[in-house]
């Protein structure tokens, strides 16, 4: 009898163990505080003219505990998919797409486990909010994809005529993604790749100036998908943003040092070292620079300075 009651209890730990280890993923653990960064404002010219407004396009219901460790499950979070529509004298460009006229299509093409936790409002399209607003579509210049997956890319396939701009990495990406980059094979748009020419930018190894002109900088930040960026806008107000894609779904996951809870980044995040690693670079410039907007992919608060066209 004794011994079956052990057996029970060890059992019983061999259960309950690991629900123990992964309740203790979702407590706050921040990285170590990076070194600081000695460098400079980055050089910019924006020019006169140039603007920036976000495009809302719907949202995901999800809580703060999903979005980085030590959120809590009290504090629901409504994921925006907004897409960023900059301005520029030498052509237009948006930064992500959000959610596209085909959403509901597009949702159909995620795995199984996906599908069944997640739920979505979905807004009108940005083709359709720039068509409401008389936008003539000729002064895109390109999409500006800051990695791949269906909530980013939805919105693509509304833009046959307008280039996405990619890197060669987050392209491999797309062909050998399987599901989370079925939406992008859907999408069929015409890609064009970019090389990263330039020199180191506020601590990341290598840049690329869009328009030569230091108003739209983008710098490599592969580990949510491999060839995920960063891009760092610059006004004529002296305002500077970086759109940090998934880096961090929300802006705790830099400002505390958080990374996402172990679940979600084992399913989310292609390399989670490497994600590490860009969020404290992150973490540095935004110590270094507290007046520049971070703006996670799917953070609200991030978008709700930026008018609306």
């Amino acid at each position: 009898m004794i011994r079956g009651r052990k057996l029970r209890l060890v059992a019983l730990a061999m259960v309950l163990a690991p629900l123990a280890l992964l309740a203790s993923s979702f407590l706050a653990a921040p990285l170590p505080a990076p070194a600081p960064l000695p460098d400079p404002v980055p050089a910019a010219s924006p020019p006169a003219g140039m603007a920036l407004f976000q495009l809302p396009t719907g949202v995901t219901h999800r809580s703060a505990a999903f979005a980085y460790r030590g959120g809590s499950f009290r504090d629901p979070r409504d994921f925006t998919m907004t897409a960023a529509l900059v301005q520029h004298p030498r052509g237009d460009l948006l930064i992500d797409t959000g959610f596209g006229r085909n959403i509901d299509a597009h949702f159909r093409e995620m795995p199984f486990l996906f599908r069944a936790i997640t739920s979505f409002d979905r807004g009108r399209s940005a083709a359709e909010q720039l068509e409401a607003a008389g936008y003539d579509r000729t002064r895109l210049r390109g999409i500006l994809l800051t990695h791949a997956h269906w909530d980013h890319v939805s919105g693509v396939s509304d833009f046959p005529e307008v280039p996405v701009l990619v890197t060669s990495e987050e392209r491999r990406f797309i062909e050998d993604g399987g599901r989370l980059t079925a939406v992008a094979r859907m999408a069929a748009p015409h890609y064009e790749t970019y090389a990263f020419d330039g020199g180191a930018y506020l601590g990341f190894p290598q840049s690329h100036d869009l328009y030569g002109d230091g108003s739209i900088v983008v710098v490599p930040a592969p580990g949510h998908t491999p060839g995920s960026i960063i891009a760092f806008v610059a006004l004529p107000n002296g305002h500077r943003y970086a759109f940090v894609g998934d880096l961090a779904w929300q802006r705790e996951g830099i400002t505390e040092r958080e990374e996402r809870p172990w679940l979600a980044r084992t399913f989310a995040d292609r390399d989670p070292p490497r994600v590490r690693e860009n969020l404290l670079r992150m973490a540095a410039i935004a110590t270094r620079f507290p007046d520049l907007t971070l703006v996670p992919a799917h953070d609200a608060r991030a978008f709700a300075a930026l008018p609306t066209l």
